[in-house]
């Protein structure tokens, strides 16, 4: 056990020091807040499995503050993803290359000859890389396949004693993680959405596939959140489509003997009569706040025992609203309220 210390981001040099110790320090990003070790210490990754309970077949994302981070561990990079890199970095974008063979270590590319990289938006972090002088993996700083955190409170309860620092900076602006492209392939694929979207990509290299492969058992997977269970709390989460009746939800939660979780946006909230039963929280007034807040909610009620079920809002997916869909997906386990229903 070791005692975990809040840093603001005035003390980065601090937190540099743990991270070239072989410590973990959890770091803040535009996105989600990362758990950090030196990405060249295998040892200390290893630490950032055990810490989150993480699957080892999970491969790990390599956060840089320059191109020469980059270009010291990748093979090549091609053209394209030099394009990508000038448009999107800093940002919310993580390109997948083909590995260097020898410079990083099968427990941070999870044994596959590609890792991922990515420039995050928020300079406390770049500033913890660069002090650090080493590049940092940085899966979401949680307990395995619970939701990410957003604020550095929702590291502390899942990770406190667990790990050596927190950076605080305060709540993510953008709230799910980055988009993930494989670069490593002929034709470049999104395996995972997110705020930078396809037409965002398109627009800067022609035309790009989304992945739609199920990753198997067996199967290692190219990217976080491909395989395992993700973004789940304990409460059974159904998704109220765009086409659902909200007055039909409301006739459902005022018949519950139970309290249940309501996350709507402030539009829906104010537009119907709710029961005591729900207990409300704001997606905000539209699919920017609702993807800045959604892991926020699905939080907030997996701290109250009694809450069993959670009804949240879903957007038509595309644009971000491809990349919340994405998560609300997985967090519900493709649960709808028509499935409810049909019970």
């Amino acid at each position: 056990m070791v005692k975990t210390v809040i840093f603001q981001p005035a003390e980065v040099k601090q937190a540099a020091k743990l991270i070239q110790a072989g410590q973990l320090v959890a770091f803040p990003t535009e996105t989600v807040y990362g758990l950090g070790a030196d990405a060249t210490n295998e040892e200390a990754v290893k630490q950032v499995y055990l810490a989150k309970g993480r699957p080892s077949d999970n491969p790990l994302i390599v956060h840089v503050s320059s191109l020469a981070m980059v270009e010291h561990f990748a093979a090549e990079i091609p053209a394209k993803a030099k394009q990508l890199m000038d448009r999107f970095w800093p940002g919310s974008l993580t390109i997948i290359l083909r590995v260097k063979p020898g410079t990083l270590s099968k427990t941070v590319t999870g044994g596959l000859d590609t890792v991922a990289f990515r420039f995050p938006d928020c300079q406390p972090t770049l500033d913890l890389i660069s002090q650090a002088g080493v590049p940092i993996v940085g899966p979401s700083a949680n307990t395995s396949g619970k939701p990410s955190p957003t604020t550095a409170n929702h590291v502390y309860h899942d990770l406190n004693n667990k790990i050596a620092g927190i950076i605080d900076n305060g709540p993510t602006r953008v709230g799910v993680e980055s988009t993930v492209l494989d670069m490593s392939t002929s034709q470049p694929v999104i395996l995972r959405p997110g705020a930078v979207t396809k037409q965002d990509i398109e627009g800067v290299i022609g035309s790009i596939d989304i992945n739609h492969h199920q990753v198997k058992q067996d199967e290692v997977p190219k990217a976080p959140g491909m395989k395992y269970k993700h973004y789940a709390p304990n409460a059974q989460v159904y998704i109220v489509d765009p086409a659902d009746d909200w007055g039909e939800v409301a006739a459902v939660i005022a018949q519950s003997k139970e309290q249940v979780g309501l996350m709507a946006t402030d539009q829906v909230l104010h537009a119907h009569v709710w029961s005591v039963q729900a207990d409300q929280f704001s997606l905000g007034t539209g699919v920017q706040e609702a993807s800045a807040h959604l892991f926020e909610g699905l939080r907030d009620f997996d701290n109250q025992e009694e809450i069993h079920q959670i009804f949240c809002q879903g957007f038509e997916p595309t644009g971000l609203g491809a990349a919340y869909m994405n998560r609300l997906n997985k967090s519900a386990g493709g649960a709808h309220f028509r499935d409810l229903l049909n019970k």
